[in-house]
């Protein structure tokens, strides 16, 4: 084995590449794992961000939303596992490679629908989300926000469990992704 990368041969590179495949699959555990440590994190609200990523999930998938939406709405606040103010943006790298373009942009951006209801209470633009209107995901952050994401922090909703989310990303996240 290589101690510097210019130093690696095709058969360095061999071994690497088959250890690298293991993570692949490795990718809707850890999410997963982020989802309940979620469960830790109130940041204020009525229930914990877990309960609402839950409800957010289970609101979408009884409106007969599709796989992605679905996966989407569960994990639009995914971020928060690592940082709540940068969590939009975080949430949608991860899972970038996975979803389409579009599903990307309504998760870096659904803080900015959400300000909706509540930006002018901490002194910002109530209608950043309309600086969107002409992006072809515009309809889907409306739908994620305003259907799914907004109502879904009632702490006695009876959310569907964590597990049943899994089959789900398992479909989703399990190949290696695109690369970007």
């Amino acid at each position: 084995m290589f101690t510097k990368m210019q130093d690696g041969t095709p058969e360095d590179w061999a071994v690497i590449g088959a250890a690298h495949k293991e993570h692949f699959y490795k990718t809707p555990a850890h999410l997963m794992d982020m989802l309940r440590s979620l469960k830790d994190i109130t940041a204020g609200f009525a229930c914990d961000q877990l309960q609402h990523s839950l409800m957010t999930g289970t609101l979408a998938r009884r409106d007969n939303a599709t796989d992605e939406e679905v996966a989407i709405a569960l994990l639009h606040d995914i971020g928060k596992s690592v940082n709540i103010p940068n969590h939009g943006a975080i949430g949608a790298e991860l899972m970038r490679p996975y979803v389409s373009e579009d599903a990307y942009h309504v998760i870096y951006n659904h803080q900015h629908f959400q300000g909706k209801y509540y930006y002018s209470f901490m002194g910002g633009n109530p209608n950043m989300r309309e600086d969107f209107t002409k992006e072809s995901w515009f309809d889907l952050a409306v739908k994620l926000v305003d259907r799914w994401d907004a109502p879904a922090f009632d702490p006695d909703f009876e959310v569907d469990s964590l597990e049943s989310f899994e089959p789900l990303l398992q479909k989703i996240f399990s190949q290696p992704g695109r690369t970007i």
